[in-house]
C-alpha cells in the first residue's frame, strides 16, 4: 500500500494449502504511535495454521501522522485484501479483521464504516473509545498514554468522533459484522467500563457480538505464549471459522 510520502508494509502468514483460504487483516497495537505488523505474530501464526491467510499490516502513526490517517490505512488494507488476496492464497470473498488494543479500535471503526464487505471482526482488548481512555489515562497519571493520544488525535473532539460507541449510537455505521470482543480481567490499559459500554452500544445497534472474558490476564496477554494464550488462540480461530 502506497502513500505519496510513505510506503506501508505487510507480512503474510499462511499454511501450505493450495486452496484459497479466508483472509484476515491484522492491525497491530501500540496506542496509534508505535509497534508494527509483527506485533501479533503469536496469534497470526496460529490463525495461519488453522486455515487462514493473514495479512498483517502497518499503518501511519502519531505523532508524525494524525487522525484519521490510521483509519484510512485500515480501509485501504480492506480494499487491498478484496482486490489482491488471491495472489497470496487468500479468498477475496471472505475477509475478516483482527486487531489488538489500538488496533482493536481501528478494526472496529474501519469494519463498521467500510463500504466493502467485512465478514467478521475480532477486537482484542480494544481501546474502543479514545476519549474515555484519554480521561482515564489522565486520572491514572499515565503520561505515555496521554502523549500518544495527544500526538495522534490532537484534540478531545477528534477522540470523541473516533469513538466506536459514538459511531454506533449515532447510526453512522455502514455494516455490523459479527464481532468477537476479547477482554482481559487485569487490564490497566483498557478500562472495563469502556468495554461494557462498547458491548451495550453494539447490542443497541442490533449487531451480533460475542464477549470473551479472561480473568487474571493483563493487557495484550495474547502476544506472549501462555496457557491463556492457547485458549485465546483456539477461541479466535473458532470464531473466524464460524463466520467465514
Amino acid at each position: 500500500m502506497r502513500h505519496p510520502e510513505i510506503e506501508l508494509q505487510a507480512r503474510i502468514y499462511r499454511n501450505e494449502s493450495k486452496d484459497q483460504q479466508p483472509t484476515i487483516v491484522d492491525v497491530h497495537s501500540g496506542a496509534w504511535t508505535y509497534q508494527d505488523r509483527t506485533a501479533g505474530a503469536q496469534y497470526d501464526r496460529h490463525l495461519a495454521k488453522s486455515g487462514f491467510t493473514v495479512l498483517a499490516v502497518d499503518h501511519r502513526q502519531g505523532p508524525d501522522y494524525k487522525h484519521p490517517s490510521a483509519s484510512e490505512d485500515v480501509k485501504s488494507a480492506i480494499k487491498f485484501a478484496h482486490e489482491n488476496a488471491s495472489e497470496y492464497g487468500g479468498d477475496p470473498s471472505r475477509i475478516g479483521l483482527i486487531g489488538s488494543s489500538s488496533g482493536g479500535h481501528l478494526v472496529l471503526l474501519g469494519g463498521i464504516t467500510s463500504k466493502l464487505k467485512v465478514d467478521f471482526i475480532i477486537a482484542c482488548w480494544p481501546i474502543s473509545d479514545p476519549a474515555y481512555r484519554y480521561e482515564y489515562a489522565k486520572r491514572e497519571n499515565r503520561q505515555v498514554l496521554i502523549d500518544a493520544h495527544e500526538g495522534y488525535f490532537v484534540t478531545v473532539e477528534n477522540m470523541r468522533d473516533a469513538s466506536v460507541q459514538h459511531v454506533l449510537d449515532s447510526g453512522k455505521w455502514s455494516q455490523l459484522p459479527p464481532t468477537l470482543i476479547v477482554e482481559s480481567g487485569e487490564d490497566l490499559n483498557a478500562p472495563r467500563e469502556m468495554t461494557a459500554d462498547l458491548t451495550r452500544a453494539y447490542k443497541a445497534a442490533g449487531g451480533y457480538f460475542e464477549h470473551a472474558f479472561f480473568p487474571g490476564e493483563e493487557h495484550c496477554f495474547g502476544h506472549s505464549a501462555s496457557p491463556a494464550t492457547d485458549r485465546f488462540n483456539e477461541l479466535i480461530a473458532s470464531f473466524a471459522r464460524r463466520h467465514s
